[in-house]
C-alpha cells in the first residue's frame, strides 16, 4: 500500500512514532496544508471532483477526496543522480513538488531543492490492515489524530489493482505472475499523471542507461553514498525471480508515457 502526505515542509517532526523509520516511512508531518490551500498554493478546477484512488486517514473517516491539483509538478528522485545537480533552486520553482519515501531535502537543497508538497511512501504490508490489527496503520491514525491539520491518504486497493492492469497492458505481461512489486517511482508516476498538468521529473534514468559503456556510477540513493550503486541495484532487481522491482522496465513504460503527456526529464536528459 502506498501512503500519501501532503506538505509544505521546511523541517522534520519528531515524534513518539520515530520507530516508523525502521519501515521506511519519513516521519514528515504536514501540519500546514490547510494555510497552503487557503493561499491558492494549488490549483483546483472548476469540476473539483477530486482524484479517485486516494482515502483519507482520518478518525471521522470524511473528507476522504483527494483535491490537489498542479499545472507543473516537480517529481524529485532519489537517485544519487541528483548529487551535483545544482538542480535545487529549478526544482523549487515548481508549483508542486512530489519526493518519494525518507529522501530528505535538509543539507541537499542545493541539488534537490527544499519545498515538499507530497511525499509518497509505499509500504505493502500486513500491518496497513484496517481492521484494528494494522501497526503501521494504526499509528499514521494516531498521527492524524494527534496533528488534526496533517492530510494522510492510502492508496485504494482499487488503485493498486488499477495500477497492477497498467502495468499488464503496457508490458503484456502480468505483475503479480512475474514475482515483481510496483516500486514507490511507478505509484508516484501514476499519481503525477492523475494531478499535474505538466511534469518535470529530476534524477531518474532511462531504461537503457545502465546497458551504455559509459554511464555513470552514482550511489542508488542520493543520501546513502556507501551503499550499492544504482545501476548494479537496477539488474539485481530486474531478474530477481520473486519480490523485486522491475525498474527498468518501468522507465521504459515511462518513456511511452512521456510521448503522450507534458513529461520532460533532466539530470539526466531522455531521448525519446
Amino acid at each position: 500500500m502506498s501512503i500519501l502526505r501532503i506538505s509544505p515542509v521546511k523541517r522534520l517532526v519528531k515524534s513518539q512514532f520515530r520507530w516508523l523509520c525502521l519501515l521506511s516511512l519519513s516521519l514528515t508531518l504536514l501540519l500546514w496544508i490547510g494555510h497552503m490551500v487557503k493561499r491558492n498554493t494549488f490549483h483546483v478546477p472548476l469540476h473539483n471532483r477530486g482524484l479517485s484512488g486516494y482515502a483519507r486517514i482520518s478518525e471521522s473517516r470524511k473528507d476522504q477526496v483527494l483535491d490537489i491539483y498542479c499545472d507543473r509538478c516537480a517529481l524529485v528522485s532519489s537517485s544519487g543522480q541528483m548529487l551535483g545537480s545544482g538542480a535545487g533552486e529549478e526544482i523549487d520553482t515548481n508549483e508542486c513538488v512530489i519526493r518519494m519515501n525518507n529522501a530528505p531535502t535538509v543539507g541537499y537543497e542545493t541539488d534537490v531543492g527544499g519545498r515538499t508538497s507530497v511525499r509518497v511512501v509505499s509500504h505493502t504490508s500486513r500491518n496497513m490492515r484496517q481492521d484494528g490489527k494494522g501497526r503501521v496503520f494504526n499509528a499514521l491514525l494516531k498521527i492524524a489524530k494527534k496533528y488534526p491539520e496533517a492530510k494522510l491518504y492510502a492508496v485504494t486497493s482499487e488503485k493498486i489493482q488499477y495500477c497492477d492492469n497498467v502495468f499488464q497492458n503496457e508490458t503484456g505481461k502480468n505483475r503479480m505472475k512475474t514475482g515483481a512489486f510496483l516500486s514507490t517511482g511507478f505509484f508516484t508516476m501514476i499519481l503525477a499523471l492523475d494531478m499535474c498538468d505538466s511534469i518535470n521529473v529530476y534524477g531518474m534514468i532511462d531504461n537503457n542507461y545502465c546497458s551504455r559503456a559509459n554511464h555513470s556510477v552514482v550511489p542508488y540513493h542520493y543520501y546513502e553514498s556507501k551503499r550499492i550503486n544504482e545501476c548494479r541495484m537496477y539488474k539485481v532487481h530486474e531478474n530477481t525471480k520473486r519480490g523485486g522491482h522491475r525498474f527498468i522496465t518501468e522507465k521504459a513504460i515511462y518513456a511511452k508515457w512521456a510521448t503522450r503527456h507534458k513529461m520532460e526529464f533532466y539530470h539526466p536528459s531522455w531521448k525519446l
